[in-house]
């Protein structure tokens, strides 16, 4: 029996566990409010379903307790499961039976688990992996689970049929992640030399002209005067229908407009780019190693291509300047089609601006157009009308969800018109001169998404190209016609099969059929002379790519075997493109290619179409004009960090199957007709460094390019086209509204084949010649130039756009010799010596609205 005394004492007791029981319930809270506290304490995430918690009040741990300790403490204190996923994340889910969705997920490439991948049911709840990769969510009701991480593809995995996922003897899911690949990740320099040019890891040139910043000499964004600003690109005698890239002429260029073949790409023969400087999208360049989809070239390949995007708004704008204007628009024809139509035409023919004269100048120095005054003693009045203009149109339409049709429309037009007059002796004569230059050119593409993996693009083309000269003299009744026919016509149908997210198949075929007519004609006295080829080739492509971002390789390679139809031959091509990172911000880069062409452009004589556009457009026979075929391997390095950029290329190269006609030699082999091959190899190098708005860099070029031609005595001698050493600067400040450039190039003169005497050789009196030293001797004097450019953009309340441009071209007003050659004078019956000169200082102004 108890006593009083322990009676009180079990009372007191009782009493006080009471009082202490109901002061622990006063001060419970809600466990939602405890959780966020131990988040924000602890800077931990702690997933639950909010149907798990609700109602659920409970006294909070204390704040000095560690983070186990309170884990512990809240699931004994609550009917709740508490699962540590990994430091950083908690999981809480009910002791009920429900229906629980688990899985490891793994990186596919090496099958590692990944820790911190996100996952989203259906219905809301979500789940992170721990570092074993595993997760479980509540799935109750859920019908998918949607799968994401950064840097991998999404996956969405269809919980009733499971077609994406397979699972294990634990019945979870087992789920591989493929690596996601970026555009972004194939770009090695996003600013090179400007804003708008990049440079990929398949090693090619990149040019947006629509966010193209400002280059010395430039105040538009035009296709070509920016390519001959890329290291290896330049022109020895500074037209645009003239650009030598690794030593190669013109004609070994490709260049493509939306899937055309162009044959004219200058305009004012080749001072101004014949591509509407407003209207390209992207304009592709590659030096080496192209897709083995590009053939018909030994050289470069240039593709541009127009935007394929919808605009919100109707987009229009025009621009005038000192030689031409130009009017742009794009609006939406419905909500999946839309039409964009840029045109250009020049001014010269309504005003003569300085920028005209000084262009005029420069074009027709030593043509017949000039010579026709100064080589006889008798003053000539002399008009000419010079125009041009190009036109381009896309029209854009999606067709359903997976077809889409593109029609593109081009065509250029320059046409010059001289008429010459004197009367001496009471005798009247006249001449007159009408030279016209186009191309036109279509294309219908179709594009077929079979699948989010597969593709097929079928495009059907036609390019024609036209050059026609005419002389008419009154006197004696006398009309010299010329003409240059090219017709390009054929089919492409290329596949795309991404067969994971690292690899993927192109295969394709083309068909292409070219036809080349050139006339020559006189009726005083009667001369005919007309030929005509017709070449019809196919190809069959396959390439394959491979980018895998983690190893940082990208190696895309692929072979073209090319059949032609009238020589019964085929010729198979190998391409080659890789590039490894191997360290930090520095990439290795290995380019290779081998090409064929059956398009040349050569001379007959020097003064053909009045000296002015002397080229004709023909086709290869196989035997006196060979398939002109190269080999190009060359291997870089670049290294991009802190916005400082150094890239450093070597390069071999060589042509064979040349013919001395597409040369332009005027020395002794001017009227010979020999087959040879030309070798050139060096060295191009670029260092950048952006500061702020501040960009500038400094780039050298060297090469050594020989002749071999085997008929003739001296056999070995330099390129006309080598220019051993070429240095280029610029200085570009960018800031809001206003952007300014200044700056220069410097490079060796090309060469130059001198007399081995000033005496005449009349051995031959019907034939008089000159007797000339080892063809390409020496070399002119150094070319130097200084250029300016600068543009202030301003928008007004109403979003229109105000552009305004002023350019220097050769700030000095250097007298730069281009090109040197020696003709009999037969009023003196001397030898003299012709020199042609650059561009004199040239300014130009532009204006443009957009809005």
């Amino acid at each position: 029996m108890l006593s009083r005394k322990h009676f009180h004492i079990l009372f007191f007791c009782f009493v006080f566990v009471t009082a202490l029981h109901a002061q622990d319930k006063n001060k419970a809270i809600a466990l939602k409010t405890i959780l966020e506290s131990i988040e924000k304490q602890h800077h931990v995430s702690i997933n639950y379903l909010e149907n798990d918690i609700t109602g659920i009040r409970i006294v909070p741990p204390k704040k000095s307790l560690s983070l186990d300790m309170k884990i512990n403490y809240l699931q004994k204190k609550t009917n709740l499961q508490f699962d540590k996923l990994d430091k950083l994340f908690y999981t809480i889910s009910s002791k009920k039976e429900t229906a629980i969705i688990c899985g490891t997920i793994y990186n596919k490439s090496d099958n590692s688990p990944i820790a911190g991948v996100n996952i989203q049911s259906s219905i809301g709840t979500h789940a992170v992996t721990n570092n074993n990769g595993y997760f479980e969510i509540n799935g109750e009701t859920s019908t998918f689970i949607t799968i994401s991480y950064i840097g991998y593809t999404t996956q969405k995995i269809v919980l009733q049929e499971q077609t994406n996922a397979k699972k294990s003897n634990k019945d979870c899911f087992k789920i591989n992640l493929e690596v996601e690949i970026l555009n972004l990740d194939s770009v090695i320099a996003n600013h090179y030399l400007a804003s708008g040019i990049s440079k990929t890891n398949d090693g090619k040139f990149e040019i947006k002209p629509k966010k193209l910043g400002i280059l010395p000499g430039l105040i538009e964004p035009d296709v070509l005067q920016t390519m001959l600003q890329i290291p290896g690109v330049y022109s020895t005698d500074e037209s645009l229908a003239s650009i030598n890239v690794r030593g190669g002429t013109n004609d070994q260029n490709l260049f493509l407009w939306n899937g055309i073949k162009m044959y004219q790409t200058g305009h004012f023969f080749g001072l101004i780019s014949a591509f509407n400087p407003y209207l390209p999208h992207t304009i592709s360049i590659s030096k080496n190693g192209s897709s083995p989809f590009y053939g018909e070239s030994v050289s470069s390949v240039v593709d541009i291509s127009s935007d394929q995007q919808q605009l919100k708004k109707p987009s229009f704008s025009a621009g005038i300047n000192m030689i031409n204007a130009d009017v742009y628009f794009k609006f939406n024809l419905n909500k999946k089609g839309f039409i964009e139509m840029a045109s250009r035409r020049s001014i010269t023919d309504l005003a003569h601006t300085p920028t005209y004269d000084s262009y005029y100048n420069k074009a027709f120095q030593n043509t017949t157009i000039t010579n026709y005054t100064t080589k006889q003693n008798v003053d000539f009045n002399s008009e000419e009308k010079f125009k041009f203009y190009d036109i381009s149109l896309k029209y854009l339409q999606n067709i359903g969800e997976k077809d889409q049709l593109n029609i593109d429309l081009i065509t250029i037009n320059d046409q010059l018109n001289v008429f010459q007059k004197s009367t001496t002796d009471n005798v009247y004569q006249s001449e007159n001169n009408l030279l016209i230059q186009k191309n036109h050119g279509a294309n219908l593409s179709w594009t077929r998404n079979w699948s989010p993996k597969n593709s097929t693009k079928i495009n059907a083309f036609i390019s024609s190209y036209e050059l026609d000269a005419e002389t008419s003299k009154i006197q004696s009744s006398q009309t010299v016609k010329q003409e240059n026919l090219m017709l390009d016509d054929g089919l492409k149908i290329e596949n795309n099969h991404q067969i994971s997210s690292k690899f993927s198949i192109n295969e394709g075929y083309q068909f292409e059929e070219m036809g080349a007519t050139n006339l020559d004609a006189v009726n005083n006295p009667l001369y005919y002379r007309k030929r005509k080829q017709v070449l019809r080739t196919h190809a069959l492509i396959a390439e394959g790519k491979y980018n895998d971002p983690i190893k940082k390789i990208t190696l895309n390679t692929g072979i073209r075997a090319n059949y032609i139809e009238e020589f019964k031959k085929t010729l198979i091509e190998p391409r080659l493109q890789f590039n490894y990172e191997m360290a930090p911000n520095l990439n290795l880069e290995v380019l290779g290619e081998f090409k064929s062409q059956n398009t040349f452009q050569v001379i007959d004589l020097q003064q053909d179409y009045f000296g002015i556009e002397k080229r004709r457009w023909i086709l290869s026979n196989n035997n006196s004009i060979p398939i002109q075929k190269s080999k190009q391997a060359s291997i870089g390095l670049s290294f991009a960090k802190n916005h400082w950029l150094l890239s450093l290329d070597n390069f071999y190269k060589t042509v064979n199957g040349i013919n001395s006609s597409s040369q332009g030699f005027q020395n002794q082999l001017e009227l010979v007709k020999i087959n040879g091959d030309y070798i050139v190899w060096g060295g191009e190098m670029l260092i950048q460094k952006k500061i702020n708005h501040f960009t500038t860099w400094l780039s050298y070029t060297y090469n050594e390019n020989n002749y071999h031609f085997l008929d003739i005595n001296q056999n070995v001698f330099p390129n006309n086209f080598e220019l051993s050493h070429f240095v280029s600067w610029a200085g570009t400040y960018e800031i809001k509204k206003l952007k300014i450039a200044l700056g220069s190039k410097w490079h060796s003169g090309k060469p130059e084949t001198t007399p081995l005497t000033n005496v005449i050789d009349n051995s031959n009196t019907s034939n008089p010649k000159i007797n000339y030293n080892f063809p390409n001797n020496k070399n002119l004097n150094d070319f130097f130039q200084i250029n300016f450019s600068a543009t202030y953009k301003w928008e007004t309340f109403n979003e229109t756009i105000y552009n305004l441009g002023f350019s220097v071209i050769n700030v000095t007003n250097r007298k730069n010799e281009i090109n040197e050659f020696y003709r009999i004078n037969s009023t003196t019956n001397t030898i003299e010596d012709v020199k042609n000169y650059s561009l004199d200082r040239t300014f130009n102004v532009s204006f443009r609205v957009s809005f």
